[in-house]
């Protein structure tokens, strides 16, 4: 059998520095400890870490129901039709949506 996504509109907001304000009210943000999506910093291995360099990429610990996800850099965090945050590698965000209203697709 084959199946087509249903056409949905989404709300998405691109992890970077520039939309880090936006991100806050997007997603939420506070702590993990309170069910919130938390602000990290990435090393070279995608992972969180405690302390951060210059170098380190900025990122989002988003709990959900199927345990912590990780949004880096240039992700978008999506917020689904039932109101639950998820990462989105940004090239499968592309490929995936569009955007509707006039709105920008980030970059």
């Amino acid at each position: 059998m084959k199946f087509r996504k249903k056409p949905v509109v989404i709300e998405a907001v691109q992890l970077r520095r520039d939309t880090w304000s936006e991100m806050c009210e997007h997603a939420g943000v506070g702590k993990l400890v309170d069910g919130k999506p938390e602000g990290c910093y990435l090393g070279p291995n995608g992972q969180p870490r405690l302390g951060h360099e210059t170098s380190d990429k900025i990122g989002l610990l988003i709990p959900t129901l199927e345990g912590l996800m990780i949004a880096g850099e240039l992700d978008w965090v999506i917020r689904g039709i039932k109101g639950e945050l998820y990462p989105c590698k940004d090239e499968i965000f592309r490929a995936t949506y569009e955007p509707v209203d006039g709105t920008q697709n980030g970059g």
